[in-house]
């Protein structure tokens, strides 16, 4: 079979990506390869492109870019019997071993040694064809597109952080952080039941986005404020102290506010990665006003969830893809991301 040529996004270096031609891979007898259709650009995408980072790990370039994707597949492992040629999928990058107890009780998203999949993190999806575990494959529904597809990953982390934060009817949230996962656990915070939410961001358009999507109160972040103004600018505008708390940006400061900004016996959820591996948290809320503070890691058992609730239109996420660019402008979808031109939310690069 001729499948062409397979040019890649591929990072060299921090600020150094570049689109090139890379060797089509050959999968394994468990797995599939797949000419890929959509792919979203991630904040962490852009982190690795600033600093070098996947997390909280040092990557090793040069290394395929891109985790958010869909596909067709096009061959099939010799192992594999659940999927044929031809099928539609989204893919579940994240590395897991499969052995150890947390993955044994259905926690594999905080894998003591993950081991399989790790590939996926010297050779992403932002290619033509890509090959992958099958059975981390999930087969889209025809009520599904492939652009939806795209956007699968950031709503599972979405759901895992509302389940994080036990989200529940009656529920009073803070959101900080207004990129495609906050704005993601803001609609499902409330399909959850939330009764009230208030979004917090620097960013006006993104504020404007989280109205659109049922946020009840915005606020419109100032940097310079003192962390104590901000906590005072968002318990006044919503009459109350949230007694859930996310914050989606995951820097010191926000987690600081999302903390003190929490009722007392209430619960903060990190749900964003900067990077940093340690940072200094207000102790005395935490200690004497019992707020439990929740770590978010990725997502675990929740793409099922995800791709039903798109299929049944319980959740519109078409609504978050502002900018959408072909391979041959892979490079400049990146950097209007970066630069905010054009007030970008959620960006797909349309690989095929």
């Amino acid at each position: 079979m001729d499948l062409g040529d397979n040019l890649a996004v591929v990072f060299h270096g921090v600020n150094d990506l570049r689109v090139e031609q890379r060797p089509i891979p050959i999968p394994k007898d468990d797995q599939v390869l797949l000419k890929v259709d959509t792919v979203g650009i991630c904040g962490s995408d852009l982190h690795l492109l600033r600093n070098g980072l996947l997390g909280f790990y040092v990557a090793k370039p040069p290394m395929v870019i891109g985790h958010e994707g869909t596909g067709t597949v096009v061959q099939v492992g010799e192992g594999v019997s659940h999927l044929k040629q031809g099928d539609r999928v989204v893919i579940d990058t994240l590395p897991r071993c499969q052995k150890c107890t947390c993955c044994q009780i259905g926690r594999y998203n905080i894998c003591s040694h993950p081991t399989r999949g790790r590939d996926t993190q010297t050779g992403g999806c932002m290619a033509r064809y890509y090959a992958h575990d099958a059975d981390l494959c999930y087969k889209l529904p025809e009520e599904v597109s492939q652009e939806e597809g795209a956007m699968l990953e950031p709503l599972a982390i979405a759901l895992h952080a509302c389940r994080r934060g036990n989200v529940r009817q009656g529920s009073v949230v803070l959101i900080i952080g207004a990129g495609p996962v906050g704005l993601l656990t803001l609609a499902m915070s409330k399909a959850y039941g939330a009764t009230k939410v208030i979004v917090t961001d620097v960013s006006k358009w993104r504020l404007d986005k989280a109205r659109e999507l049922g946020a009840d109160l915005t606020l419109e972040a100032q940097p310079n404020d003192s962390e104590d103004l901000a906590v005072q600018k968002i318990t006044s505008l919503l009459g109350c102290r949230p007694n859930i708390s996310f914050d989606c940006a995951g820097f010191q400061s926000t987690t600081r506010i999302a903390v003190q900004a929490t009722a007392s016996g209430g619960t903060a959820v990190i749900v964003g990665i900067s990077g940093k591996d340690d940072m200094s948290l207000p102790v005395r809320d935490i200690l004497t006003r019992e707020i439990d503070v929740r770590g978010c890691y990725a997502c675990v058992n929740d793409f099922t969830t995800a791709i039903e609730l798109v299929a049944t239109r319980k959740v519109d996420i078409k609504r978050l893809a502002t900018h959408h660019y072909q391979m041959s402008d892979a490079l400049r979808a990146f950097d209007e991301l970066r630069s905010g031109k054009g007030n970008p939310i959620k960006v797909l690069v349309h690989i095929n």
